[in-house]
């Protein structure tokens, strides 16, 4: 028979009872105390909350604020709250934290309610909103043991608890869904909407919104790539919970419920967003600017452009960019079929193997083998066997099976191209078109790579001509011209047949006559010509005869800088794209601005824009106006190369001056006929898919205005019928002087 405790036994249980409880709450709070502490590991610092050390890419940022792409090891960018879609919040906070504007960052009533289910075998995680934010700053090592994931788990606790002091729900939710991983390289809700959907996350609807909320319950098991049935069911489990929680109406449900994913995939990878050429180019420069001027971290540390979340903010118009890169796509596919008909029954490997070899040593497949230690008759072998490869054609990627040394032989005779628009007012580049596929070919072809300019420098010679008092209705034989005191006499030949008899300066260099500019080059010495050239913004013009037709290379970027100066009244200003660098934070690292250089009386660059107009309105760009109907006061000037290697277009408005470069990568493949190889049928219709999209955004505000004259009047004659009747009057005195 049980005895039953008497009174004071019972007062004495009691008492041990609430003596252990207070005891193991008194001890539960030195432990958290000594956690807080750092006794069990350093705690992260309330800085450390403010910036914590998670990768985040840095955006590039187009002029209107559009971003044009990101550097990044993750692709993770940040949002403000009123950036983020409701639907977004409201799917969160239904699914992962019902209570989240109710507690301070430990749901203690959800937590107990969670180790019931758990017990009874209904796993179900009890972390807030809040404590998933502290693990996804901070996380945690992994194969830790029981005792260390417990410590672990009670420090997220404290980092939560100083999350909710120091930040409000709105910043807390905000910092968690920026720093989410949403899989295929898309980390934070701004990458993921992109990836997922190519739009915004203010802009997310709501099934959109409760897909990739859904995700986060596994990014691989509810991936919506690799398992669209789990994760529409996902999606909609995220929606009816919304409902449960009074955030979504029932009627609102049953209407979505039954939609597709309507994903809009599109991977992340370094290459995404426009201008890929141009933020290549960029990144180093920025490189180079952060190490030339010592721009480090507070810390001393240098930059990390891909880990460090900068706002890089670039003169690039994104509608420009656009405009310039399907201009390109349009014509070179074009241009492309043109280029292999033209050899049709003809071997264009004849006597090029040379070339052939040079192109297989610069492969990346060729210096892989070499690591590897391979010989060259092993190397030899394996490009003359067949194997798996990835060619690009302007139908897209193809995979095939092919010889390594037929891909090269393949790639010899692929057209390049590359192209860039300024505003010559400022400088400011607009587009830039570094060639025809950044994932196949990332030598940049505006910038860092330079052809021979043809035709298009001869403008340079008839600006210092008229400097000294030609007028472009000047009369000169059209024939031969021998130069004598530079080396060995030069006899320039005139590509194609030449115009007969007398002709004006303005005739000349609207029909690229090599006689006339060659006897203009007579008078005025190339020291003159080449002087102009540098003070232009083109390095390394030799002095010599032969710079009057363009025997020297240039950048498309250089060569656009100095057409520039003719458009802006004789200023030159330097082609810069880069306008400042901001850190995460706001803060200005770097910023530049244009430096504006009068090079030339503003009487001779109007001039000479007059006499590049003559060039579109009766010369070699005159298709400009009656095949691709552009009829604009536009001033260009064509440039073809020897043997059709290079064809260039150079094209004036008073707002925008371009450059376009088509040609082989290497010069020993090129057009047969000039017909097809110059620069008038090569280069000129990019221009014109290019400035016909630009004339039709009226957003741009890129008027059809003319040329402004000075102010102070043209003492030069460029009306004609003017000159001849002073010529004939300065005969007439002549004669009655005995002259």
């Amino acid at each position: 028979m049980n005895k039953s405790l008497s009174a004071q036994d019972t007062k004495r249980y009691s008492l041990l009872i609430w003596k252990l409880l207070i005891g193991g709450i008194a001890l539960f709070a030195i432990f958290i105390s000594m956690i807080g502490l750092g006794l069990f590991g350093a705690l992260p610092s309330f800085r450390d909350i403010e910036h914590p050390k998670s990768n985040q890419a840095s955006e590039i940022i187009a002029e209107d604020g559009r971003p044009l792409g990101t550097y990044f090891v993750q692709n993770r960018s940040n949002v403000t709250y009123k950036d983020i879609s409701e639907n977004v919040i409201n799917g969160l906070i239904a699914t992962e934290d019902t209570r989240f504007k109710e507690h301070s960052g430990i749901d203690f009533k959800r937590t107990f309610s969670i180790i019931g289910y758990n017990l009874i075998g209904k796993k179900q995680g009890a972390s807030t909103i809040t404590q998933q934010l502290a693990k996804n700053l901070f996380p945690r090592e992994s194969n830790l043991n029981f005792f260390s994931l417990v410590l672990t788990k009670f420090k997220e606790w404290i980092v939560a608890v100083k999350l909710e002091r120091n930040y409000t729900k709105e910043e807390i939710i905000t910092m968690y869904l920026n720093t989410v991983d949403f899989g295929n390289q898309a980390y934070g809700i701004k990458s993921a909407a992109r990836v997922y959907f190519n739009t915004t996350p203010d802009k997310l609807t709501l099934t959109q919104a409760a897909t990739l909320v859904g995700m986060q319950k596994g990014i691989t098991m509810y991936s919506p790539t690799r398992h669209p049935e789990r994760s529409r069911d996902r999606r909609n489990t995220v929606m009816a919970l919304m409902v449960k929680s009074e955030l979504l109406t029932q009627q609102e449900f049953d209407e979505q419920k039954d939609k597709p994913l309507n994903l809009h995939f599109n991977a992340a990878t370094v290459n995404d967003g426009i201008a890929p050429y141009f933020r290549s180019v960029l990144k180093n420069d920025i490189k180079t600017i952060f190490q030339e001027q010592s721009i480090t971290k507070p810390d001393g540390t240098p930059y990390d452009l891909d880990r460090d979340g900068l706002k890089i903010y670039t003169t690039l118009n994104y509608d420009m960019q656009v405009y310039a890169e399907e201009a390109q796509k349009e014509y070179m596919k074009v241009l492309q079929a043109q280029f292999i008909a033209s050899w049709k029954g003809r071997n264009p490997f004849k006597d090029k193997t040379l070339q052939i070899e040079q192109g297989i040593k610069r492969s990346d497949r060729y210096k892989s083998l070499k690591l590897e230690g391979k010989s060259d008759e092993e190397i030899t072998s394996d490009f003359n066997t067949k194997t798996e490869m990835t060619i690009f054609t302007w139908k897209g990627n193809i995979d095939t099976v092919m010889k390594p040394i037929d891909s090269v032989r393949y790639y010899k005779m692929l057209l390049r191209n590359a192209m860039m628009t300024m505003d010559p007012t400022n400088g400011h580049v607009k587009a830039w078109v570094g060639g025809i596929n950044y994932e196949h070919f990332k030598y940049d072809q505006v910038k860092m790579g330079t052809r021979q300019v043809g035709s298009t420098a001869k403008p340079f010679t008839y600006a210092v001509a008229i400097e000294n008092g030609y007028s472009p209705c000047y009369t000169v034989p059209n024939v031969p011209v021998t130069i004598e005191g530079y080396g060995d006499p030069w006899t320039p030949r005139n590509s194609g047949k030449p115009l007969p008899g007398n002709i004006t300066l303005q005739k000349a260099l609207a029909y690229s006559q090599n006689f006339v500019t060659a006897y203009l080059m007579k008078q005025v010495g190339p020291v003159a010509v080449s002087t102009l050239a540098t003070k232009m913004g083109i390095p390394n013009v030799p002095a010599f005869p032969s710079i009057c037709l363009g025997t020297f290379d240039s950048s498309v970027f250089n060569m656009v800088g100095a057409y520039g100066a003719f458009a802006n009244k004789g200023t030159y200003t330097k082609p810069i794209y880069l306008l400042r660098i901001e850190d995460k934070n706001g803060v200005v690292l770097f910023s530049q601005k244009e430096i504006p250089k009068p090079i030339m009386s503003e009487e001779v660059a109007y001039v000479m824009t007059r006499m590049l107009k003559g060039v579109v309105t009766n010369g070699t760009g005159s298709r400009l106006n009656y095949k691709y109907k552009v009829n604009a006061p536009i001033g260009a000037k064509t440039g073809t190369t020897q043997n059709n290697s290079d064809g260039w277009f150079m094209a004036i408005t008073p707002q925008l001056v371009t450059g376009i470069w088509t040609g082989c990568e290497d010069r020993a493949f090129h057009f047969i006929s000039t017909n097809q190889g110059e620069g008038a049928n090569t280069a000129l219709p990019i221009f014109a898919g290019f400035i016909k999209r630009v004339y039709a955004n009226p957003a741009l505000r890129i008027s059809h205005a003319d040329f402004e004259a000075p102010k102070s009047g043209v003492s030069i004659t460029f009306d004609c019928n003017q000159y001849q009747q002073q010529e004939e009057g300065t005969t007439e005195l002549d004669e009655k002087l005995g002259f």
